[in-house]
């Protein structure tokens, strides 16, 4: 029988806790991918001015991938905090953080009146955005994993996952909008900051939500548990990085080896693309815009579909199929950009992120289903955030460099294929999850959990 502190929660409850986390993830994805599409069409232009325009691309490029350096000191300073002091609380501190920088990034003067003190400016913010993305990821996906159905966790889980094509749909759709009702010039002189305005508003609801939802209580009896360990023992926990760095670093490299064909892929096929599309296909930024737009409401709804596959069948079985699929589509991805037809251009785009969500879907479950609670949010978020550096951060920044040098998508498409290869194998070797009990601490699917969960003596610490 279960224990008061992790019985299933009311379908109504569950539902607000999914929408919370969505509602959250939705709106920092927003903010982040925002920055990816300004970046890909007018930061060039309006923060680095002087420059050849795809050397500008670059330099744009160049800030938004120093997002992603932030974002691993994000995963280390919100997991260990979510760890010790729950994960409702930090969530509230980067979706406060994501939002004003967003907010202030609207706000910006751009190089015409300050000169290079802008791109300074417009740098440190998006180091704020990515500490913030860093920590919100971790603790979203935690917050529904550990209150779900354990028969269903990959679906439930899944959800917070569709905040990344949410956020994407809203940002494009936003910028898709703008584009369609104001001249270039004007979009260029202001209409660029109005995403970033509403951002403001996004938060305020945001907020609203994420604050009617109850902590984790996995995460309140394994607090629990600690708090009576320590009351009749001169024992002491070790630091939540020392137990996951000691006890799960191979997880921490499967969840990194994981990541790269999924990271790698997703800014290929929605930010780079902006930039192949318009340069060497020919297509309008309208164009592209749209079919961005299109494929991220398919991408969306497939990631439920799923995450619940994979409570059938595995996580891994569903890992595997879509880094393989992402891999194998490659070549023609950019085939069909070069007809340079609208319907070619959505179908590279949606069958690329329905590939995608074979492996953004499972991911919540599977790095969740790793680690053991008092460690879990900063092994997930580490596992994660550290392969956004070497995957996501640089893939825009990659492709354009290379379509610079050879003027052409094949060493792209290696590119994405290599990425594809290191998830196979990282997949490959890792153990199925899908059967391990979160909120049993001592036997959560393999020894190396349950002797991180033991505390350390105080003469050993």
């Amino acid at each position: 029988m279960a224990s008061a502190a992790t019985a299933p929660p009311t379908p109504g409850n569950l539902k607000r806790i999914v929408a919370a986390s969505l509602i959250g993830t939705t709106i920092e994805w927003y903010d982040f991918f925002l920055y990816g599409s300004a970046a890909a069409l007018v930061f060039n232009k309006l923060f680095f001015p002087d420059s050849d325009p795809l050397v500008g691309t670059l330099l744009s490029f160049l800030t938004y991938a120093v997002g992603f350096a932030a974002r691993p000191l994000g995963a280390l300073v919100f997991g260990h905090y979510g760890d010790r002091l729950g994960r409702k609380k930090l969530l509230v501190v980067s979706l406060l953080m994501m939002g004003g920088a967003t907010f202030a990034i609207g706000l910006l003067p751009t190089h015409a009146t300050v000169g290079t003190a802008a791109p300074v400016l417009l740098t440190v913010l998006r180091l704020v955005q990515g500490f913030a993305l860093g920590g919100e990821w971790g603790g979203a996906v935690l917050l529904v994993s550990e209150h779900g159905d354990a028969r269903r966790r990959g679906f439930w889980a899944s959800w917070p996952q569709t905040g990344a094509p949410a956020g994407q749909l809203l940002a494009t759709g936003v910028l898709s909008a703008l584009t369609a009702l104001i001249s270039d010039a004007a979009f260029t002189s202001w209409g660029w900051r109005i995403p970033f305005l509403l951002s403001g508003v996004l938060v305020l609801v945001g907020l609203w939500i994420r604050l009617s939802v109850d902590e984790s209580p996995v995460f309140k009896e394994a607090l629990a548990r600690a708090e009576a360990r320590k009351s009749v023992s001169d024992t002491v926990e070790k630091l939540p990085l020392v137990a996951v760095l000691r006890h799960h670093w191979r997880d921490v490299l499967v969840a990194i080896g994981a990541r790269m064909a999924e990271n790698i892929s997703y800014y290929v096929i929605t930010a780079f693309i902006l930039v192949y599309a318009t340069t060497s296909a020919g297509v309008s930024k309208q164009t592209a815009l749209n079919a961005v737009l299109i494929a991220s409401a398919v991408h969306f709804a497939v990631i439920p579909a799923w995450g619940a596959l994979s409570d059938r069948v595995g996580r891994r079985p569903v890992y595997l199929l879509g880094a393989a699929g992402v891999g194998l589509w490659m070549f023609p991805f950019f085939s069909l950009i070069d007809s340079s037809n609208f319907g070619g251009l959505l179908l590279a785009v949606t069958v690329g992120l329905v590939l995608h969500g074979a492996m953004y879907a499972p991911q919540a479950a599977f790095f969740s289903e790793m680690f053991a609670t008092r460690m879990r949010y900063s092994g997930a978020s580490i596992g994660a955030q550290f392969a956004s550096v070497a995957a996501g951060a640089p893939a825009p920044l990659i492709a354009t460099a290379l379509l610079s040098a050879y003027g052409s998508s094949t060493p792209i498409s290696l590119y994405v294929i290599a990425a594809a290869l290191l998830t196979l194998i990282a997949v490959g070797l890792a153990k199925e999850t899908r059967h391990r009990d979160l909120s049993d601490l001592d036997a959560a699917g393999s020894d190396d959990v349950a002797r991180s969960d033991r505390p350390v003596k105080l003469h050993d610490a």
